[in-house]
């Protein structure tokens, strides 16, 4: 099975810690959102003035005629909290506090608050001011304008009822005067008469209800009206929004890191980047070849890329090894240094490289490549020993040399002479064209075919010696030749050189974590495959190396 055929199963599903990965990989969003946060509570607590706030207890209790009964329902029931209420938050009282504080009333209204317990006869006057003595004044005067206004709701209902029984009293009186002066002057020993009785039988009863009228009036006068009393009046100090600026301030960090963790998600949401190898490869549909990092210096590591190299081997140290085209979709992917980096590997190894290097590129890839030749200078390269073919024996006896003089004759050393073939081309020179040679040990002519070279690299452009081997910067748009050929393409999504430049060769995509959009990942994948281009694998950069 070819490896372009491998597609992953099924999606990975997403753990903790790849989740908690978006908001530190989207740190700015978070630090924005979180000084967004805290610079709107600095001016609430800096900008907008304190607020004091003081409380007055008032206990509420019935009016009774006799004020140490309690009465037959219970002294809860016999008070309504809640018109209490009504009336302690009423205009007259917010009026009389309006006066007191020099605060016009819809100011008061909103800073007046009456709390009634339920099942309780405890009423709290709270009063939000702009100072101390605002806050203790506005209290302690609802709660006693509170107290006043319902004092003299009682005395006006008192009143009423003393003017009814006193009226109904004078009527009784009339009554009993007008009967007593129905009975008759002079009344005998004898028993008097029927109309007598009746007389004095009614004057009994007026006697009676102008008693018990008389003493009904006498309670409700000596009742009392007042309709509770303060337990707690307020006082200085009171305490201000400013005595919890510190929780105000942890609370606002905390609460800025939680927007700006959801402003991060919602962010990742509609801008999804690459965060692991799986994404990438459920999106490229073809297999991993390597994952470069950075080292502490902030250079992709030396190791990850020779691993690479030894990755894409198979279509490097082939017969008839093709381009290798690096893709990418944007240009902050580190397309270019894992290029530089996969050419002086190869160079590293002994290759001869030709890359093909767009224009507005080449600048950046020579510094590449220089600091790569700074880190791993040329060396001789080591070539095997090749013997020399031995001449043809010939008929001609080789004359003796004289020996040097004072020298040795057995130092000697006899070369018969060879007369080397001189080769000649015939009329047909196509196809590499056949050569003859003639010698003088022969009479015959012997045939022998040339093989032309291949194709030799242009000349044409930069060579970086590294390692064993040398880099040549070539354009992108140079003819194919022999030799091992990598191609940095421009962003694919925006110039279409490298997709051209991929139809004759090998596509390897390279994407960087926490910066390669998934989005215009699948949509580069998709148009390699709309003209015939299949990747043979991607490469993941962006991790960091200890």
């Amino acid at each position: 099975m070819d490896v372009t055929d491998v597609t992953p199963a099924r999606q990975r599903p997403v753990g903790l810690a790849e989740l908690a990965r978006i908001p530190l990989r989207r740190w700015r969003t978070v630090l924005a959102a979180t000084g967004l946060v805290m610079l709107l509570v600095a001016a609430y607590l800096l900008v907008f003035p304190a607020t004091y706030t003081a409380t007055t207890a008032v206990v509420v209790r019935p009016v009774v005629t006799d004020p140490f009964s309690v009465p037959s329902g219970g002294a809860d029931r016999a008070v309504n909290m809640t018109a209490e209420s009504g009336i302690a938050t009423s205009n007259d009282v917010i009026d009389k506090v309006a006066s007191i504080t020099g605060r016009d009333t819809t100011a008061v209204a909103d800073s007046l608050t009456v709390e009634t317990p339920v099942g309780g006869q405890v009423m709290r006057f709270s009063y939000a001011g702009h100072s101390e003595t605002e806050a203790v004044n506005g209290a302690n005067g609802a709660a006693e304008s509170y107290l006043e206004l319902r004092k003299g709701m009682y005395e006006n209902q008192r009143a009423a009822v003393l003017k009814s029984y006193d009226e109904t009293i004078a009527l009784v009186t009339s009554q009993r005067t007008t009967t007593q002066r129905s009975l008759p002057a002079n009344q005998g020993s004898s028993s008097p008469s029927p109309r007598t009785s009746a007389l004095l039988d009614q004057l009994r009863a007026l006697n009676d209800q102008l008693a018990t009228l008389a003493e009904q009036r006498s309670k409700i006068a000596s009742a009392d009206l007042s309709p509770g009393s303060v337990t707690s009046a307020a006082r200085a100090p009171v305490p201000s929004s400013r005595d919890a600026a510190p929780l105000i301030l942890v609370a606002g960090l905390l609460g800025g890191l939680l927007v700006g963790g959801l402003v991060a998600f919602v962010r990742e949401s509609m801008d999804r980047r690459v965060r692991t190898a799986g994404e990438a490869s459920a999106l490229v549909g073809a297999p991993l070849l390597g994952t470069v990092g950075r080292d502490r210096s902030g250079r992709l590591s030396d190791t990850d890329l020779r691993y690479l190299v030894l990755a894409l081997g198979r279509w490097v140290d082939g017969p008839a090894p093709l381009p290798l085209v690096l893709l990418s979709s944007a240009a902050d992917e580190q397309r270019e240094q894992v290029t530089a980096g996969v050419a002086a590997a190869l160079a590293q190894s002994g290759h001869e490289v030709r890359l093909g290097v767009a224009p507005e590129s080449q600048e950046r890839i020579r510094a590449l490549l220089t600091d790569a030749q700074r880190r791993h200078p040329a060396v001789e390269q080591t070539r095997p020993r090749v013997p020399r073919p031995r001449p043809m024996p010939s008929n001609v006896p080789a004359p003796a040399t004289t020996p040097a003089t004072g020298g040795n004759p057995e130092d000697t050393m006899v070369i018969p002479p060879v007369r080397k073939p001189r080769p000649f081309p015939t009329d047909d020179p196509k196809n590499g064209g056949v050569y003859r040679s003639t010698t003088t040990s022969a009479d015959k002519t012997e045939i022998i075919p040339r093989v032309l070279p291949k194709e030799a690299p242009a000349a044409d452009g930069e060579q970086v010696r590294i390692g064993a081997g040398a880099v040549r910067l070539v354009p992108l748009e140079a003819p194919v030749a022999a030799g091992v050929t990598v191609i940095d393409a421009p962003p694919a999504l925006h110039d279409e050189r490298g997709v051209r430049a991929a139809r004759e060769g090998r596509a390897v995509l390279v994407a960087a974590r926490d910066k390669t959009r998934t989005g215009r990942l699948g949509q580069l994948v998709d148009r390699l495959r709309s003209v015939g281009v299949e990747p043979v694998g991607f490469v993941v950069t962006g991790e960091k190396r200890d």
